[in-house]
C-alpha cells in the first residue's frame, strides 16, 4: 500500500489544464513540481539573482493559478504559455530593478543552458524549438533568439542591431507567422466581419 502512496500522478496537458482550471490542487502541485526548474532557469537568466529569480517564480506561480483560465490551447502549448508568463514577469522585474538603479546587462542564454533547464516530463516539451527557430532566415532568427530566448524587448533589440523599431516588429510578426505554419497553430481572425 506504501508503495502506491509514493507512485506521483502524470497527467496528460489536456487533462491537466481542465484539472487546473477546475483549481485542482494536485494538479497545481504537479505543475509546480514538473515546470518550476526550467522556469526558474529562465527567470535567473533575465533577473540574475537567486533571490530575485525565487521571488519572480513564486509571483510567476500566482499568475499561472489566477490566469490559467485564459490559457488557450489552440495558440500553443500549454509549456510555452507557462515561459511567457514567466518570462514576462522576470522582464517586468528586471524593469523595475532598473528603475530603481540596479541595472545588470542582459546575457545570452547558451543552447546547452536551455537544454539542461528543459528536463520535462511531458514529451510535447521535448520538441526541439531551437532546431527549429535555426531554420528561420537569419535576420528573423537573430530578432526571435534575443525576444524570446535572452529576453530582449523589441525596442532593446532595434538598438542592439541598430535597426528600425518598425523592421524588428515586421521580421518578429514574419518569423512568428512561419512558426505558426510549423506548428499548424491556426489563430482566428482579430479582423472585424
Amino acid at each position: 500500500m506504501k508503495a502506491n502512496m509514493n507512485k506521483k500522478a502524470e497527467y496528460a496537458e489536456p487533462e491537466l489544464v481542465s484539472l487546473l482550471k477546475n483549481n485542482s490542487r494536485p494538479a497545481f502541485d504537479y505543475l509546480y513540481d514538473n515546470y518550476s526548474a526550467p522556469l526558474y532557469g529562465i527567470i535567473l537568466k533575465i533577473v540574475k539573482s537567486e533571490e530575485t529569480a525565487a521571488d519572480v517564480l513564486q509571483d510567476t506561480f500566482v499568475k499561472i493559478w489566477k490566469n490559467i483560465g485564459s490559457y488557450n490551447s489552440e495558440k500553443g502549448t500549454l509549456f510555452t504559455w507557462l515561459l511567457n508568463v514567466a518570462r514576462n514577469t522576470a522582464i517586468d522585474k528586471f524593469r523595475v530593478e532598473v528603475k530603481l538603479g540596479r541595472f545588470v546587462k542582459l546575457q545570452a542564454i547558451g543552447e546547452d543552458e536551455v537544454h539542461s533547464s528543459l528536463a520535462l516530463h511531458p514529451a510535447h516539451a521535448t520538441i526541439d524549438l531551437k532546431a527549429i527557430v535555426e531554420a528561420l532566415p537569419l535576420e528573423r532568427r537573430t530578432l526571435i533568439d534575443l525576444v524570446y530566448f535572452q529576453g530582449y524587448t523589441h525596442e532593446e533589440a532595434s538598438g542592439y542591431l541598430c535597426l528600425p523599431i518598425g523592421t524588428v516588429k515586421s521580421r518578429i510578426r514574419k518569423a512568428l507567422q512561419e512558426l505558426r505554419e510549423v506548428f499548424a497553430v491556426h489563430v482566428p481572425s482579430l479582423k472585424a466581419a
